[in-house]
Parts: structure tokens; sequence; C-alpha cells
């Protein structure tokens, strides 16, 4: 359809039950430290961005109010966060719920009196040698997996 608006993004759960287009251009993308996001992402931090043009394209969140001025969306399905919406402003999306997460790197991080000490050495953590990768590679080469694909489908 010629007057539809195309998506400049697009997003959704782990299961494929939401999906969601971003009709503008991704800003302010930042890490929150709170102990909210910790929380509610089930991590160190809570990496979103301002959804600007966000349209629900498929399901839609079920919501949990975490606090007197915000409400958190997730999906009903699968438990993936998706949404922080604070009361009267643009509410943000999960940047790693995006179909390309590697294209939205954060500018700030907000909430630091609440940052993880040890978040600062991830960094220098050391990864797996070869020989390691290797020991663990059968398990992971029979893993089949069930999450949506990282774009739209009927």
């Amino acid at each position: 359809m010629s007057g539809e608006r195309q998506p400049v993004h697009s997003g959704g759960c782990q299961c494929g039950a939401v999906r969601y287009h971003l009709l503008a251009e991704l800003s302010d993308a930042s890490l929150c430290h709170c102990r909210m996001c910790q929380k509610a992402f089930g991590n160190a931090f809570g990496p979103l961005v301002t959804a600007r043009g966000l349209v629900w394209t498929r399901g839609a969140p079920k919501h949990f109010r975490s606090s007197n001025k915000v409400k958190r969306g997730f999906c009903a399905e699968c438990g993936t966060p998706l949404t922080y919406e604070p009361d009267g402003l643009t509410p943000e999306i999960a940047i790693c719920a995006l179909d390309d997460p590697n294209g939205v790197a954060p500018v700030i991080q907000v909430g630091v009196e609440s940052r993880l000490l040890w978040t600062a050495a991830l960094p220098e953590l050391p990864t797996r040698s070869a020989a390691e990768k290797a020991q663990v590679e059968p398990f992971f080469s029979r893993i089949v997996s069930n999450q949506h694909p990282d774009h739209d489908t009927e």
C-alpha cells in the first residue's frame, strides 16, 4: 500500500507472539543500571532506546507497573522484556528485542548509583580457549532453536 509508512526498524519477542515496527529513527539509546531494570531484564543493566513511531504488528505486550511512574511491557507467552513506558513520555524499547540490535549502540549510562561493581571488569574476563570450545561443541551443535527469526513472518 503506497500510503503506509515503511518501518525503519522491526523487532519482537523470543517466541514471535509479539512483533512491532518503529516508523522513526531511533535515538537516545542507553544502558540503565537501576535496580528495577536489573530485575526487569534479569541482567546487570537494561539496554533501552526511545521508540518513536512504535506500532504493534502482532499481538501486544502485557504490562507490569514497576513504579508509580512507569509500566513495563513484556510478552505474556515467553516473558521477553519489551518496553519501558514512563507515564506521559515516549516509550522505550529493549534494544536486544530489535531484529538488528547491532545497529543501536548506547550513548549514555544511567542509574549508575546501582551499577553492579563487577560490570567494570567485563571486558577483561577471559573467553573459552579453542580446546574448551571444541569440548562443548558437540552439545551446542545439537541445539535446535525455537526462537522466532529476526524478521517479520506470516
